[in-house]
């Protein structure tokens, strides 16, 4: 298991909650977990996304930017 970030959306600005994802190969993993209530991310758990490594205010983190099909 590894944790990368989600965006949320409806939030007013940019934020992101570390989530966790099943790795499938390299930049690619499927989220896991449920969304908590009151948060809406921008891929709902079980999707299979692509990230990207991006500079957060708490350093470098692999973040998904891209649903796969």
């Amino acid at each position: 298991m590894a944790s990368i970030y989600m965006p949320l959306v409806n939030e007013g600005t940019d934020v992101f909650r570390p989530v966790d994802a099943t790795y499938i190969r390299v930049s690619v993993y499927r989220i896991e977990g449920e969304m908590p209530p009151g948060e809406e991310w921008i891929y709902p758990p079980g999707t299979v996304v692509q990230c990207e490594r991006k500079e957060l205010s708490t350093g470098e983190a692999l973040v998904a930017v891209n649903e796969l099909t």
